[in-house]
């Protein structure tokens, strides 16, 4: 029952990507109509992510007073609202207020498929779960690059954003219909005063950095690796192609990424060797001809472990406090990602150089290392405590 609930928040989560990659896709068209720079796309790329800054906390909390069915199909619906605003916006304004509305959906949905994973999952190939969910983002990505680039072309830009939100509708409709908890429980609401230790606190926010991390660094890449093509002769939408080879790709290395760390444990070295393919992937984008190499870099090594790193999430808290501990992780991880396509713009505004922008993502996919690490040594020292205290 568990992989046929893990296929439903799957496809319904592929909404996610499909309406975030909007704003990356028609960028252009957007600062021909209404005179923007790349900061100001930016901006916008990051206001997805702004809510879930101030919102989170509330959001882990609210899970308190409603089901985790609810909360989600809420998000879902949040999220297409926010595309229709924009897709009538006369104003750059509008767009914004449009992408905030689809950022209170982004965060809900995010805090409750990731919680309604572990609920089912956890202690069980929660690895393998959790890489399969999140490469349901990257494959709604990689839709919207192809098919938001055509669809604006062929009927303007706004339409992509109409097409994201009647998903997302239908993904809300079919959530609510067939999602139920595992054994057949409302939910696994908490039963104390939320309340979170001190080791629970260090190690989310090790697992938050880690995953804004890696995250920043995938939506540079995303957002700004098109420009990098595009300054070696490549057009928009053979750019767009290249790039979102990497986001095809990661949706079956990252699967099969989780089930080598679920058989095989050594997550810490796995890391490693995929960072440093992400770094070179980045590096590889400012050689001519090098393009496609370097998308190859980033969905084949790059983004495979995201499923590992969202698993310290689980393994950070206890299962009665996981609502309002995803709180905590999702605003360290949104506080990244709303800052990081703002500083690749203004990086490449700054300098003219799409190279520097993406210099900025190599950053930030070194600094997962490190967290992810301070996760395992914080873990492992309070097991030794408690095995000494026993």
């Amino acid at each position: 029952m568990r992989w046929r609930i893990l296929a439903l928040l799957f496809v319904a989560r592929i909404g996610l990507g499909l309406q975030f990659q909007t704003l990356g896709s028609v960028g252009g068209d957007l600062i021909t109509d209404f005179g923007l720079d790349y900061a100001g796309i930016g901006l916008l790329i990051g206001l997805f992510m702004a809510p879930g800054l101030f919102l989170a906390l509330p959001a882990g909390y609210s899970g308190r007073y409603a089901s985790d069915r609810v909360l989600a199909v809420s998000g879902l619906c949040a999220l297409a609202i926010g595309g229709f605003v924009s897709s009538g916006a006369a104003d750059s304004w509008t767009i914004g207020l449009g992408r905030v509305l689809s950022g209170v959906g982004f965060l809900f949905i995010n805090i409750y498929f990731t919680k309604m994973v572990a609920d089912w999952f956890v202690g069980r190939e929660i690895a393998t779960a959790m890489s399969i969910l999140v490469m349901s983002w990257p494959f709604g990505i990689a839709m919207g690059q192809i098919g938001h680039a055509w669809l604006a072309e062929a009927y303007g830009w706004r339409v992509p954003f109409q097409v994201a939100s009647a998903y997302c509708l239908l993904a809300a409709f079919g959530l609510f219909l067939f999602y139920r908890a595992p054994d057949d429980r409302k939910s696994t609401a908490p039963t104390a005063a939320v309340r979170l230790s001190g080791q629970e606190w260090r190690l989310i926010l090790c697992a938050g950095i880690a995953w804004g991390g890696l995250n920043g660094g995938y939506i540079t890449y995303l957002s700004f690796g098109p420009k990098a093509l595009e300054a070696q002769g490549y057009t928009a939408l053979a750019a767009a192609g290249v790039i979102s080879v990497a986001s095809w790709v990661m949706i079956f290395s990252g699967a099969i990424c989780g089930q080598i760390a679920d058989r095989f444990g050594r997550r810490n070295t796995i890391l490693a060797v995929c960072m440093t393919g992400a770094i070179v992937g980045l590096s590889l984008l400012s050689v001519p001809g090098a393009g496609l190499a370097a998308s190859l870099f980033i969905g084949l090594l790059g983004v495979a472990p995201a499923g590992i790193i969202m698993a310290l999430a689980g393994e950070a808290m206890r299962p009665e406090q996981r609502a309002f501990g995803m709180g905590v992780f999702f605003t360290i991880y949104f506080a990244i990602m709303m800052a990081s396509p703002p500083i690749a713009g203004a990086i490449l505004d700054a300098t003219g150089n799409p190279g520097a922008a993406i210099a900025f993502g190599m950053i930030l996919f070194a600094a997962v290392v490190p967290a992810a690490l301070a996760f395992r040594w914080i873990k492992t020292g309070a097991e030794i405590t408690k095995a000494k205290e026993a």
